[in-house]
């Protein structure tokens, strides 16, 4: 079960995030906001980045509970499909949510819209209406040719197992 600060007003903030500074403002108090989680206390960013780390981030062999960095969310963003892979670059979820920098300033900005998006955001909604869903892809899909895209395995993302 998701934290209830991982909900729909954290996507919201973030998707209104460069428009708006009352949204910069929730976004900031929220992923500051302390949580206790197994006994020990975290704020909501720990506990995002270490649900990133453990839903996208395999290929880094990351320990057990470790939070991903900006490497890792760079690195995997565009690994991340809407509905199915294609050539189209709006299935990207990168590209669909206008994020075409991933850096130290916003990583976390980003693996929060992932988070906050599948536990609570439109995402959610269309996984539950049993439509559209979130695929991993595999490494490297900016340098795959459409045919090689169209054969890529692809596993769908499930927050169950995530530990918000």
């Amino acid at each position: 079960m998701a934290h209830p600060l991982i909900n729909r007003a954290l996507y919201d903030a973030i998707a209104r995030f460069d428009a708006d500074e009352a949204a910069q403002e929730t976004y900031y108090r929220i992923m500051a906001s302390t949580v206790e989680r197994g006994g020990r206390p975290m704020t909501v960013r720990e506990q995002v980045l270490r649900a990133y780390a453990m839903l996208f981030c395999d290929d880094f062999n990351l320990a057990p509970g470790q939070a991903a960095g900006p490497d890792e969310v760079e690195a995997t963003a565009d690994r991340l499909y809407i509905g199915g892979p294609g050539f189209d670059p709006t299935h990207w979820y990168r590209m669909g949510h206008h994020f075409p920098i991933i850096d130290e300033d916003n990583y976390d900005r980003f693996a929060a819209l992932v988070i906050s998006d599948l536990s609570a955001g439109p995402l959610h909604d269309a996984m539950v209406r049993g439509g559209d869903m979130l695929l991993l892809g595999e490494p490297d899909p900016l340098h795959m040719t459409p045919e090689q895209r169209r054969r890529q395995r692809v596993q769908p993302v499930d927050l169950e197992g995530a530990m918000l």
